[in-house]
């Protein structure tokens, strides 16, 4: 997924919430019927934490005969971070990775020096009408960890900590939360979390990560009288211990961030990098053949964009 060419976002409207430092509206993009929002990164706000991009995947219905592809593609410089709600996809990758992600699960692919992948709807699905709803994030890598080799792992929904708490329920997907720690592995302080609230319930939402954010999923959000609709992107300020509150029809979020990265970080395309020489490099690399192929997906790929 990403190699959409989402559009950038924009900032939001004037909000009385001192705890919030930016309010992003991401804008849709529709990709054959299927629709894309891309919170991270804007022109106000390119990280929070490690987390560097942020695309909202659907909810959408991919008629019979349509399908997922997502060619080969290349990255360096970054985790992807794959989180479904609805649908499946099938990861390959040039490590040889072969997989059908599903949801609740999460697949972590990091790059460093390079890695080639593919995601497109299972064989078994094909052929038929499928739902798809998700997210994929890309964590930049640490200083001295953006030439590592690459890597994939992958963790079941069922290996997660579950969040239960009276009209609070989710599971900590990245981190540590509310004394609950994944077994996902990071390279920094990493928080990505799945939360639901019920109508009317209160959250406590600590200032334990210097840098935390939330999407709105659906419903709509309560935070100190301001009112936050679905699919917006709320940067709260640092040091501050707020208390969300779902509104009357509830909220599904997901909170992130993380420890802020030391150095700028450039991103182009498929890129991540501290240094705009190694992403001219990688370019290069792409454009003449120089990354590995992913097998059992060798005959496709995108090109390098123009510009």
């Amino acid at each position: 997924m990403s190699f959409f060419p989402g559009n950038d976002p924009v900032a939001g409207d004037a909000f009385a919430c001192d705890a919030i430092e930016n309010l992003i509206i991401p804008r849709t993009s529709d990709i054959g019927g299927f629709a894309v929002r891309r919170a991270l990164p804007t022109r106000q706000r390119r990280l929070v934490g490690p987390f560097i991009f942020f695309d909202r995947m659907g909810p959408a219905i991919l008629k019979a005969g349509e399908a997922l592809d997502v060619k080969p593609h290349p990255h360096i410089g970054l985790s992807t971070v794959t989180y479904l709600f609805d649908g499946e996809i099938k990861h390959r990758d040039s490590l040889g990775t072969e997989l059908v992600i599903r949801p609740g699960d999460i697949n972590l692919m990091t790059a460093g020096r390079g890695i080639v992948h593919s995601e497109r709807t299972p064989e078994n699905l094909r052929g038929h009408p499928l739902s798809m709803s998700g997210l994929q994030t890309w964590l930049a890598l640490p200083d001295h960890m953006e030439e590592i080799a690459p890597a994939f792992a992958h963790t079941a929904k069922e290996d997660m900590p579950l969040i239960d708490i009276k009209g609070a329920s989710g599971r900590v997907v990245i981190g540590e939360f509310e004394g609950l720690t994944s077994p996902v592995s990071a390279f920094t302080d990493t928080l990505y979390v799945d939360l639901s609230l019920e109508p009317g319930v209160k959250f406590p939402f600590s200032a334990d990560h210097e840098e935390r954010a939330i999407y709105i999923l659906s419903g709509s959000l309560d935070v100190a009288g301001d009112i936050f609709a679905a699919d917006q992107l709320l940067v709260f300020r640092p040091g501050d211990d707020i208390t969300l509150q779902a509104g009357s029809n509830g909220c599904h979020i997901m909170i992130f961030g993380g420890a802020a990265l030391n150095q700028r970080r450039y991103i182009w395309w498929n890129f991540v990098s501290s240094s705009k020489e190694r992403i001219e490099q990688a370019k290069q690399e792409w454009r003449t053949g120089r990354f590995d192929i992913v097998p059992g997906d060798e005959e496709e790929f995108v090109p390098l964009p123009e510009g």
